[in-house]
């Protein structure tokens, strides 16, 4: 075996072992630390990331001047600077929050607005998007609403960062994980057999099966799932926003879409993005910026990142 492959094979499987026994080791750390502690660290931890982890960065500056063009140059690099630092601190969050006793997460999770319209069995989608609380928003739902819940789930490639996850996920309540290859029937099942369904819609998954819908005022890849499943079931659309503060988190239940679905699933989708912009101007710093949001663009429009990213 000539030492390349001893690496590949051997010694890199080793490290990513070791690692993720590190990692894991450290978020159960957090668990144990008060809030403040874990919220400096990751205040450290985001700083350091903001320098090192150059190609999200990138990401995030050319996201944010695409989103906000009005903003200077300055005003853009401060951004992400401070979304980076909530970035770390919301990831280390999740130490206590699938860690920490009951009732340490309970006091640190404030849930409020319409959750009457998460009562009973009727069905339910809860547009949660992808501000960087979502899980303390999914666990804030599970401690303070009494009803099975729903979300999908991406099988991660570790099997300890797998069981953790999962564990974490379903910690509380009555709780199902979909996973992402199952597609709509899966979804449609939970939805019918009374679970609220906590859906993320709003990432770029690529061509197939997205529309192009405006998303401030950019056309954007974005699946039509929550249109499609509020059609299929008959569910009403709940949104729900998670808010990273000092104490912990605020989680809004928003109330229910009276006009949603309509009769145009790609129309449903725009208004989807319409609103999500609307929620984003209220945290703009606390949405998931790193991501690719404009990766795929409609049929002989250039691409809207630099080379290499």
């Amino acid at each position: 075996m000539s030492l390349k492959s001893l690496y590949q094979h051997a010694v890199l499987p080793w490290l990513r072992r070791c690692g993720n026994r590190f990692g894991l080791g450290f978020m159960r750390l957090m668990a144990r630390l008060p809030l403040t502690w874990v919220r400096g660290i990751g205040w450290l931890l985001g700083r350091v990331l903001h320098v090192l982890v150059r190609r999200r960065r990138r990401i995030a500056r050319a996201n944010w001047a695409l989103c906000f063009p009005h903003q200077s140059a300055q005003q853009v690099r401060l951004a992400v600077r401070r979304h980076f630092v909530l970035y770390a601190q919301a990831w280390l969050d999740r130490g206590w929050l699938w860690g920490a006793d009951e009732a340490t997460v309970r006091s640190r999770l404030h849930l409020v607005g319409a959750l009457h319209e998460l009562q009973g069995s009727a069905p339910t989608l809860i547009f949660a998007p992808h501000f960087l609380g979502m899980d303390a928003g999914g666990s804030a739902l599970a401690l303070g609403v009494q009803r099975p819940f729903a979300s999908v789930y991406t099988r991660q490639r570790n099997a300890a960062v797998d069981r953790w996850l999962r564990a974490g996920r379903l910690r509380f309540g009555q709780g199902q994980l979909i996973e992402r290859r199952q597609g709509l029937r899966g979804a449609v099942q939970a939805l019918r057999a009374g679970a609220a369904l906590y859906i993320l819609p709003d990432m770029d998954m690529g061509r197939q099966g997205s529309v192009f819908v405006p998303f401030f005022g950019i056309p954007a890849a974005t699946v039509p799932t929550l249109a499609r499943l509020a059609r299929l079931t008959s569910a009403k659309v709940v949104p729900v926003i998670s808010r990273l503060t000092p104490q912990g988190y605020e989680v809004q239940v928003l109330p229910a879409w009276s006009d949603y679905p309509g009769v145009d699933v790609q129309a449903d989708t725009a208004l989807m993005n319409q609103r999500l912009e609307h929620m984003i101007l209220t945290m703009p710093e606390q949405y998931y910026w790193v991501h690719r949001r404009f990766k795929t663009r409609p049929p002989g429009e250039p691409p809207l990142y630099p080379t290499g990213l």
